[in-house]
């Protein structure tokens, strides 16, 4: 009995380390194959996706993959999908509407944050282009960028968006983050002590 149970214990130790041995384990180093898919975070300081699109095709997209959520023409549905156009100028009022124009600080994160979770049924499945052309459609709408506007990895850094000032910056420099004690005190007052 006793060998019988130690044989079961083994089989069990084995069964369950077998995913590690087709796989890097914990602990173990991961290759950059591994990684990539994984990594698609989108920064002003991480290389962009090759892509191009313009609003007027990113329009057609987004009729046919995202006003089902958002609308027609992007002004939500129900509180339950929310406006992606409009609202410039509100943050500070006592009826804030955080849309692509009047909140997100800059195009790189509404690119990210398309590229990553929408669809919401289907994320991470537009390519590059049609990435950049939704992008480019939600700038238009919120009457960031004209309707010809080419928009990929070179010409986004030039859009202005409107709250690009509305954000602290952590004054992250060569991967070491120093946080902006003045700003943080400038934008608060009293409310903020310095530790």
């Amino acid at each position: 009995m006793f060998l019988y149970n130690i044989i079961t214990f083994l089989l069990f130790i084995l069964f369950l380390t077998r995913p590690c041995l087709a796989s890097p384990c914990p602990g173990e180093p991961i290759s950059e194959d591994n990684i990539s898919p994984w990594n698609i975070d989108i920064s002003r300081n991480s290389p962009l996706p090759r892509g191009n699109g313009t609003p007027l095709i990113g329009k057609n997209i987004y009729l046919e993959k995202c006003a089902a959520c958002h609308g027609a023409s992007g002004d939500g549905f129900m509180d339950i999908y929310p406006a992606l156009r409009g609202g410039i100028g509100s943050l500070a009022t006592k009826t804030p509407l955080r849309t692509v124009g009047s909140f997100w600080p800059s195009p790189e994160s509404v690119l990210d944050y398309v590229r990553r979770a929408m669809p919401l049924n289907a994320p991470q499945s537009l390519n590059a282009d049609d990435l950049y052309s939704v992008v480019s459609y939600l700038l238009y709408i919120n009457n960031i960028i004209p309707q010809d506007f080419p928009l990929n990895e070179k010409t986004i850094s030039s859009v202005k968006m409107p709250n690009r000032n509305g954000f602290i910056d952590t004054g992250e420099e060569n991967g070491k983050i120093t946080f902006p004690y003045k700003e943080v005190q400038d934008r608060l007052g009293n409310c903020f002590r310095k530790k």
